[in-house]
């Protein structure tokens, strides 16, 4: 159906098209069973000690607001991904800000973290619990003078209803927010963090979520503060603002993130780096460029616990964790792998 209807929904504006897929997902009106395959069972796994039926996850920036959390388990996803959550509820870059690269299968977008922030959110999360194990994304409003408070609301307010928590310093549609990839702010945000996490005696996971445009040379630093302040998970990685020199559509050099198959590559590189610097210690979640089983074999025999798609869904439709799961079971077998589990860091 999404073949047939692909056409028609490419002719709308991406935000148009974005936000009818969030009303069709309101209807919830395709059976979880649909998206069912034979044998998935190999695919079982489990992040931050929870139990998940697959390690294909949804990354954050679909559901924004934490509208369809719930309908979009039923597609298949072994965990879902809200957000970016900030304290205040804000409409985000002005219009156009989303656009497709066709040629590319990549999009960029400078949305701005636009949500209803945590007060509507968090209604919805408790008058409608999520089902599945969900990670919440959270970051500063744009306007906020001291962003370190910003993460710390959102993480004290929203933390009771999330699998874990994702503290996103990555996105480059937010003034300010990489320099939280410095050495003294981030040492100052994780431990302020876990200050809180202690007093009030919080045991929600917290993930940090990486920018694919940092230096090789920052790289050890983040990953011993990572080390030091006991940080659960790191995402690996957000958009891009760089990496335009290959790419062949002629929107290519809008500004914003730049997400989709141009970043296979890259975030495989800190996969593999961020993998051998942190000795296996901690779980690494592996964005960009993740449409096929054989992206999510590569991301995973890289060292990446469990993975997260976006565009990929925006350009093969709603079917794609089941086509994922049935290629991914095929290498597998191939691979004499008894279980997914069995494949991280393989290639590393």
């Amino acid at each position: 159906m999404f073949s047939f209807l692909r056409p028609y929904i490419f002719g709308l504006d991406p935000e148009v098209a974005h936000d009818l897929a969030i009303k069709s997902l309101k209807f919830n009106f395709v059976p979880k069973s649909f998206f069912k395959v034979e044998g998935e069972e190999i695919l079982n796994t489990e992040l931050f000690q929870k139990k998940l039926k697959n390690p294909i996850g949804l990354a954050a920036g679909f559901d924004k607001s934490a509208e369809v959390y719930n309908s979009l388990f039923r597609l298949g996803f072994g965990f879902v991904e809200v957000g970016t959550i900030t304290p205040k509820s804000q409409l985000g870059n002005p219009k156009p800000r989303v656009f497709r690269l066709e040629k590319d299968k990549a999009m960029i977008n400078r949305l701005g973290f636009n949500n209803d922030g945590i007060e509507i959110t968090s209604n919805r999360l408790a008058e409608d619990p999520p089902e599945d194990f969900l990670g919440i994304n959270i970051g500063p409003n744009k306007d906020t003078k001291d962003k370190t408070l910003d993460f710390l609301e959102c993480y004290d307010k929203l933390n009771k209803f999330a699998g874990y928590i994702t503290v996103n310093i990555s996105s480059p549609n937010t003034t300010g927010l990489r320099n939280f990839h410095e050495e003294k702010l981030l040492s100052n945000l994780l431990s302020k963090l876990n200050e809180l996490k202690k007093h009030k005696k919080i045991k929600c996971p917290i993930v940090l979520k990486l920018s694919p445009d940092i230096k090789e040379k920052e790289i050890s630093n983040i990953n011993e503060l990572v080390l030091k302040f006991k940080i659960d998970g790191i995402v690996l990685t957000n958009t891009s603002n760089q990496n335009r020199e290959n790419l062949s559509d002629k929107k290519k050099n809008e500004n914003g993130g730049l997400s989709g198959s141009p970043l296979q590559k890259i975030s495989l590189k800190f996969i593999k780096i961020f993998y051998k610097s942190n000795k296996k210690k901690i779980p690494i979640i592996g964005v960009g460029g993740i449409d096929s089983g054989q992206s999510v074999f590569e991301k995973i025999t890289a060292g990446a616990s469990a993975v997260q798609l976006y565009t990929g869904m925006v350009y093969k439709g709603p079917g794609i964790v089941k086509d994922i799961k049935k290629e991914l079971i095929e290498i597998l077998k191939k691979e004499k792998l008894k279980n997914i589990q069995d494949a991280v860091g393989i290639n590393s």
